[in-house]
């Protein structure tokens, strides 16, 4: 974490010289002149067109400008042609916008806002909510929106609202994320735009296609519109898991007198009372209360991309009416061959006394043969009876995205307007992980990872090469089904009532009506396929190697990168499991379709007027909104048996909104902002029955259908300063009280009361490996319910100028940046001493980097975004441990050659310091430094690179 210091200390220092000799610069350029018939941001005697990246910059500050509230934009260079591969790659150059990457593919996924989780964030497409997902996310049921579903061709300009309108769609405590599709009429001229590239990943070492192709024209009043894009990468990711946490031996063996008491985060107890034990120079009770990871194992996975998009449009467009048909499809194809190779610690133990396999009688767990503890209290070395757990995944996600708007505006009057649409979309998602398992049981395993955390030793005297070495084969097959439909209708009347070119006021009024339908389904045929294993020899089909070859190591010797692994093949194929999950049945417990429909009134009104000599512009806004939601579900009858439900519940909001903006001076802007909204929450939360969120612990998670919305109250004030054109200098604060958070509250219940079937729970790790759970047998029962409260408040800086002050060639620098410090309250973590420990779910600081040149023909540009380490869950689970995500840093950068319109040379590149990700745990009565110890989920991804040309006709 310390290399990000120097960074934000740069990033202040340069902020401030730049304000210091500020106005130098803007002495040296001229400046913008206001005028009534153009946005406030642009000059009237501007006779440069400025063009590319620069250009694009330069139009997002004039959109920035002219809003009243906290707007940012992203505007394509030209159309067709987004700034970044990947629009949330774009949009993480805006102050307060985090990015999180889809670590199998290197893009940019989920976006969230001022550090609010992407599910606070509601995403409209032309002013349409739309919801989609992919990749593993599928089944989650939450309210996030994936970007990477759609290619950044498809787009022309995106909208950040951090600031609520009464005309904007509610739901976004962080904010409002609007993406526009190109019309013909964005362009004067009939355009045909094409790119061609080739895509390669560091780790796969695998070279695959990208190309767009973008048709635009016009005639008179009527213009189409078509565009196609397609994109095929294979990305490789490798590194360590520990899969849940960690644990010591005397705190996870108390989980064995029962699942009420504290044994932390899984089941757990070392055999210190074997003869073959060796505690070296530690105690008996060093060696005892220090941890372990729940599983020491390597992690892999290749992952092959396929991404198909198309855009269109119809537009008509006159003096006083404008009518357009748009549509979108996309398809987004995931295909990853997953393999993870170690050591399971959890659930190590059954009964004591023996040193049987795991799940054969009984199990006294793991013997300290030769064994250390590091600086952290971490126990690691060699280990008897161990049992090495090989999984191979196969998974194979689809996503489908159909969308259609039809949209007019007519004007009555030059001072009266209307516009309507009426949209509907639909996400088809379904994601498939099929898995068989094998092991090595009671040999002798050597963990130490104090040389390289992320690509440990792991080693043994077995060779994990030898197929004949495992054993116990089972499967775990599984289907979700995630399928969202809407359906929307917008209408919407401007009336200018005043315009005498220093005073203005006019009035919108307007309602929409949001038909959002969810339907959630999980199928498992792991018991169809198994059918197939009877008296099949099955590791005669195991080959000695992992598929795609001998995975990174680290320049670890003792990291394992090769064992023996199944092919696809035999799982897709020979035991055909796509076709066991679709005839096995629905898992009714967790299925559900729900309905949401929202019937919504707005009233705005936006007044212009001179204030000593300058202009004092305003927004009042109020927003009604009607929400009835009706869920259907199955609720259990015992004995495995669930009958249909429904449920029907229903709320209403006041959202009132207002926003001030004052031109100072004629380069500095006074911005306020005022306003509430509320984020819904996730409909599993809501309609889900009885979900097992992991087989292997007891626990279940129920829905709440009486769950409401939380509610935020926000405040916003700003200066901005735009000392030169296309520059900008500001400063914001904001502040947001969250009420009605949603809060798990968790009790314990038998699991003869919850109705489910053994099948529902890994039976072995709960201690039954007969198979069979007792009815007395005690499950941690989770639900969510409106009791907490979040307070966040920050501040955002952001710098843009174009170097054109500087002599030739240097003229041709530029540089755009932001910083946001974010300081958060509400949840505490609670060591079991009593230390409370403040835990942010959003990081404290972040920030973006960007330096650019353009010069003639030349074009480079390198972009760096940062943010800090965030918390994940406040919740003790006896341990002591605070589980955080680490910092990351990313930089991307870009090189390319413009020839001539019809021909640039394009060079981008993705993560291309192959950044460490990782989660990490960390004792806050314990020693400090936890992230380079105490790591989950820790990968390198690699670098992706593009090579190819584009042009334009």
């Amino acid at each position: 974490m310390n290399k990000a210091f120097p960074c934000v200390a740069m990033s202040v220092s340069m902020l401030a010289m730049i304000a210091a000799s500020a106005p130098a610069l803007a002495q040296a350029e001229p400046q913008p002149t206001p005028q009534t018939d153009a946005p406030q941001g642009e000059a009237t005697t501007a006779d440069i067109v400025v063009t590319g990246f620069r250009g694009s910059l330069q139009k997002g500050i004039e959109l920035k400008r002219e809003a009243v509230g906290v707007r940012d934009s992203i505007v394509a260079e030209d159309i067709g042609k987004f700034p970044e591969a990947n629009v949330a790659d774009s949009l993480q150059r805006i102050p307060g916008v985090f990015l999180s990457r889809d670590g199998a593919s290197n893009e940019g996924q989920r976006i969230s806002i001022r550090g609010l989780g992407s599910e606070f964030t509601v995403t409209t497409i032309n002013g349409a909510p739309v919801r989609t997902t992919s990749s593993q996310n599928v089944g989650s049921s939450t309210r996030d929106f994936n970007y990477d579903v759609f290619p950044s061709e498809l787009f022309g300009r995106v909208d950040v609202y951090k600031t609520p309108l009464a005309n904007l769609e509610e739901g976004g405590i962080g904010g409002n994320v609007d993406l526009q599709t190109p019309r013909p009429f964005d362009s004067k001229d009939r355009v045909i735009r094409y790119t061609a590239q080739a895509n390669y990943n560091t780790q796969s070492k695998k070279w695959q296609p990208r190309g767009s192709l973008l048709l635009s024209d016009t005639w008179g009043d009527f213009g189409v519109l078509l565009g196609a894009a397609y994109a095929k990468n294979v990305n490789e990711r490798s590194g360590f898991q520990s899969t849940g946490g960690y644990n010591s031996s005397v705190i996870g063996s108390r989980a064995y007198a029962g699942p009420t008491t504290t044994g932390g985060p899984f089941q757990f107890q070392l055999d210190l009372d074997n003869p073959l034990a060796n505690y070296g120079s530690l105690t008996r009770d060093q060696v005892a209360n220090a941890y372990m990871p729940r599983f020491y194992r390597v992690f892999t996975s290749n992952n092959e991309r396929e991404r198909l998009g198309l855009v269109g449009s119809l537009q008509y467009k006159s003096d006083r009416l404008e009518l357009s048909a748009d549509g979108i499809f996309s398809q987004l194809k995931d295909q990853a061959d997953e393999f993870t190779f170690g050591v399971a610690v959890r659930n190590s133990r059954t009964v004591p006394g023996s040193t049987s396999a795991p799940g054969t009688g009984t199990n006294s767990g793991l013997i300290p043969l030769d064994v250390k503890i590091d600086e952290y209290n971490n126990l690691y070395g060699t280990f008897g009876n161990s049992s090495f757990i090989n999984e191979n995944f196969f998974r194979n996600a689809r996503t489908r995205f159909k969308y259609g708007i039809i949209r007019g505006v007519y004007d009555f009057t030059d001072n009266l307007k209307l516009s309507a649409q009426a949209n509907l979309s639909e996400s088809n998602a379904r994601y498939t992980a099929n898995r068989i398992v094998s092991n090595i049981y009671g040999v002798t395993s050597t963990f130490d990872p104090t040389g390289n955390v992320t690509y440990p030793t792991i080693s043994s005297p077995v060779d994990f090469t030898d197929p004949s070495n495992y054993t116990t084969p089972t499967l775990g097959f599984s289907l979700n089904r995630e399928i969202d439909k809407q359906k929307t209708a917008r209408a919407v009347l401007d009336w200018s009532l005043l315009d005498d070119g220093e005073r203005r006021f006019a009035l919108k009024i307007g309602g929409s009506y949001v038909n959002t339908g969810k339907r959630i389904s999980t199928q498992d045929g792991s018991s169809i396929a198994a059918g197939k294993l009877v008296g099949l020899d099955v590791f005669s089909y195991m080959d000695p190697y992992i598929q795609y070859g001998a995975i990174r190591d680290g320049g670890n010797s003792g990291y394992p990168s090769q064992f023996a692994s199944f092919p696809r093949s035999f799982v897709m194929d020979y035991l055909d499991a796509n076709a066991a999950n679709e005839a096995a049945n629905v898992n009714l417990n967790a299925a559900f379709n729900a309905k949401e429909i929202v019937k919504t009134a707005f009233f705005e009104s936006n007044f212009a007027l001179p204030l000593f000599g300058k202009e004092l512009r305003g927004y009042a806004g109020l927003r009604y909104s009607d929400t009835r939601t009706i869920i259907n579900n199955y609720q259990s009858a015992g004995a495995g048996v669930f009958l249909p439900q429904r449920r029907e519940g229903g709320y209403e909001n006041w959202l009132p909104s207002a926003s001030l903006a004052y031109d100072l001076t004629s380069n500095l802007l006074l911005r306020a902002s005022a306003g509430k909204t509320i984020t819904r929450a996730a409909l599993t939360a809501i309609a889900g029955g009885t979900i097992v969120p992991n087989v292997f612990n007891p626990d279940v998670t129920v829905g709440n259908p009486n769950l409401r919305p939380q509610v935020a109250t926000q405040y916003d004030a700003g200066v901005e300063w735009y000392f030169a054109p296309g520059a900008l200098l500001s400063i914001g604060a904001f502040k947001k009280d969250i009420t009605d958070r949603a809060t798990a509250v968790q009790d314990f219940v038998t699991y003869g009361s919850l109705g489910l079937p053994s099948s529902a729970f890994n039976t072995t790790s709960l201690g039954f490996p007969s198979g069979t759970i007792p009815d007395d047998f005690l499950i941690r029962r989770t639900q969510y319910v409106n009791q907490g409260q979040l307070k966040l408040k920050g501040l955002e800086f952001a710098y843009q100028q174009n170097f054109t002050f500087l002599p030739k060639p240097f003229d041709g620098l530029g540089f755009t940046g932001s910083l946001t410090l974010i300081d958060q309250k509400g949840d505490d973590f609670v060591t079991t001493e009593g230390t409370r420990v403040p835990i942010s779910f959003v990081p404290e600081y972040s920030y973006s980097a960007t330096l650019f040149y353009e010069k003639g023909p030349f074009a480079i540009r390198g972009s760096y975004n940062y943010r800090a380490k965030t918390g994940i869950t406040s919740q003790n689970t006896g341990n002591d441990q605070i589980p955080y995500t680490a910092p990351q840093g990313f930089l991307d950068g870009t090189i390319s050659y413009r020839f001539s319109d019809a021909l640039e040379v394009r060079v981008d590149a993705l993560n291309i310091t192959n950044e460490n990700v990782y989660i990490y745990y960390q004792d806050p009565d314990g020693p400090k430094g936890n992230g380079q110890s105490r790591r989950d989920n820790s990968f390198f991804n690699g670098t992706t690179i593009s090579l190819g040309i584009r042009g334009k006709f």
